[in-house]
């Protein structure tokens, strides 16, 4: 019987990406069950999308805090009280300081959409059409200090077309999100995905088939 590890799952707006992890954590086989869907605002969309899905929701409001610390505080024990083991960022539009960053370390991934290391931050798409690239795409990786880095899970390329707008790349890239980032939460729910850290760098290395049960010794939880 497949280990479903339980994730959480952090947004800020309508939650597109989300719902893409809560569809393919419907299936038996899949190594996740979605045990929350919590943001930072109380007028995402994408809190009624889960809650239609059958998924518990929480909202753990920013501006109801004096510091960004108070407010991961917050946020981790939800994570915590819902027995999270792994979180997702989808959509979720808040800097983490290192304290949440090292609190879940290994344990959060984030959906970036651009091919990183090109393209960090915001307006991804519009850049990459001022650049003239010929490939865009979306990057999942595990969340490091700096913001859009860490080691890589994995990566999906759209073709740039001469005819593009940033709003018609978007949309090409966020079809790709949908595919990537379950195949990612898949192989780091199951194992098969784990970060290797060599010489000072860090990588993630993927192997063929999950470790068995007792060899996999899930990264620790503050």
């Amino acid at each position: 019987m497949v280990r479903r590890r339980r994730v959480g799952i952090a947004i800020s707006g309508g939650g597109s990406n989300m719902a893409a992890l809560v569809a393919a954590a419907r299936a038996a086989d899949y190594p996740a069950e979605v045990a929350l869907v919590v943001s930072n605002r109380p007028d995402a969309g994408g809190l009624a999308k889960a809650a239609a899905a059958g998924v518990p929701t929480a909202v753990v409001d920013h501006k109801a805090f004096g510091d960004r610390q108070a407010f991961e505080i917050a946020l981790h024990a939800e994570m915590v009280r819902h027995d999270v083991e792994l979180v997702c960022l989808a959509g979720f539009m808040r800097l983490l300081t290192p304290w949440f960053i090292e609190s879940w370390m290994d344990r959060m991934i984030n959906i970036h959409p651009s091919l990183l290391p090109a393209f960090p931050g915001l307006h991804t798409h519009a850049r990459a059409l001022a650049e003239g690239v010929k490939l865009a795409g979306c990057t999942v990786h595990f969340v490091r200090h700096a913001m859009d880095t860490g080691p890589v899970v994995g990566q999906a390329a759209v073709p740039v077309l001469s005819a593009d707008t940033p709003e018609t790349l978007a949309a090409r890239v966020l079809a790709a999100e949908h595919r990537l980032y379950p195949r990612c939460l898949a192989l780091v729910a199951s194992g098969r995905a784990a970060v290797v850290r060599e010489g000072g760098t860090e990588r993630v290395a993927i192997a063929a088939e999950p470790p068995p049960p007792e060899a996999f010794v899930w990264p620790s939880r503050d």
